[in-house]
This record gives C-alpha cells, structure tokens and sequence, in this order.
C-alpha cells in the first residue's frame, strides 16, 4: 500500500539529516512535498516538479503563517504535517546555561511544533482527515544528565503531541510519535560519539514512510526505536 502518492506533505527542516532522508524517500514515492527549512533549501539542491522549498523558522509566527500560505498555493492543501525541525545545543551543566540557549531549543522544539501543528490543523480539520507526525526523540521517554535542558523540550513536545491526539482522533486526524534512538545525523557536530553504533538518517526515514503508509483505520499514536548495538552497549 502507498498512502502518500499523490499527497501534499509539508515537512520542515528538510535541507538535511533525517528531514532530507524523508523527502527524498516521499518523493520517490510520489509524494509532493514542501520543505521548510531555516538554513538551504532543498529545491536548490535537487530539481523535482514535486518539491518547493521554502526559507523560514518554525519557531516565528510570521514565517510559519507564510509557509503554509505557499504550500496552498502551491499545492492546493496540506495532508501531512512532518514536524521534524529540532535543535540541541549542549547544556551540561544547568547552573551556567544562559537563557538564550534555553529558549532557543524550547522555541524551536516546542513552540515551534505548536505553530505548524495549529497551521496545519485549519486545513485539516474541514475535510476530516490529515495525519501529523512529530518526530521527536527516545530523549522524551528518557532523561540525559548531559542535556536536560534538550529532554526537557523532547518531553514537552511528547506532551503536546500526546494530547492533541487525543483531541482530534474523532475528527479522523491521527497523531505520530517517532522517537528514534541516537542517530548518525548533523546534530553531533564533531562531538566523540560511537556513530558506529546509531541508526542511520535513512533508518528513520522508512519508519516515518512505513507509518505513513498505513491504512486509513490504523492509527499508530508513537513508534519507539533504537540501533541493537546501542542498546547492547
């Protein structure tokens, strides 16, 4: 079965990592799709008569509001919401993080969850059917003493993703979790991490695909996974 041909999906930070992985996976599958992403686009990078990019911040109104006015016009809807822009800056020690490095994971990670969600549920809920899916992280089931301030953002968005599932089931919206595990993807920087044992962008591609791909009856309200070499230790 291939539920996303022929459907509009608005994805945001798609220009790389594990948002790019998707697109270029919906796009294989017929999908149309349009990136908004606040550093390059993907449009520049690739030409598809499928995909438009567009250059903005999930965590600022303004933008979020022109995002999904472009997609309508160019697209016509939205059918799928992909919540995938994130950041995490490192917060070891919470007694000297400043306020700026908090509120700029909380306002990417949380705020900016809200406004795509609230955008894209004005389209969805006159035709009673859409499907948003938050890709959020195993850092919103378990705790980091290396970064509690980006948990806190991971649980946060679990929290209002959780709820907003249970708000609009009856309106034949279903709600997604994905949490992978630690993943080989630009968020490491150059950090000293054992990338041998994450799973791969692509990895977390198909999941998104594989629950989208879903028959309409199913709902699946979060999907928890991680590399076996990680768990093994």
């Amino acid at each position: 079965m291939n539920n996303v041909k022929d459907k509009t999906i608005f994805i945001t930070g798609a220009s790389g990592g594990i948002g790019k992985a998707t697109a270029l996976e919906l796009l294989e599958q017929g999908a149309k799709v349009f990136d908004f992403s606040r550093t390059h686009q993907l449009a520049d990078e690739i030409s598809h008569e499928n995909l438009r990019s567009f250059k903005g911040d999930v965590s600022q109104e303004a933008d979020v509001l022109a995002g999904f006015a472009a997609c309508v016009d160019a697209f016509g809807t939205v059918d799928v919401l992909i919540n995938n822009a994130g950041i995490g800056l490192l917060s070891t020690d919470l007694s000297s993080t400043d306020l700026d490095t908090y509120e700029q994971m909380m306002n990417t990670n949380v705020r900016g969850v809200f406004l795509c969600n609230r955008e894209a549920l004005k389209l969805m809920k006159p035709k009673k059917q859409g499907h948003i899916v938050t890709v959020i992280s195993m850092a919103g089931y378990r705790t980091n003493p290396n970064a509690p301030i980006y948990c806190a953002s991971k649980f946060g968005a679990r929290g209002l993703s959780s709820g907003l599932a249970d708000q609009v089931l009856k309106e034949g919206i279903k709600v997604t979790d994905v949490n992978p595990g630690p993943t080989d993807s630009n968020y490491w920087g150059d950090r000293k991490v054992a990338r041998e044992k994450f799973l791969s962008v692509e990895d977390v591609a198909r999941v998104i695909v594989f629950v989208l791909n879903q028959p309409d009856y199913v709902v699946i309200r979060e999907i928890n996974f991680d590399n076996m070499k990680f768990l093994a230790g």
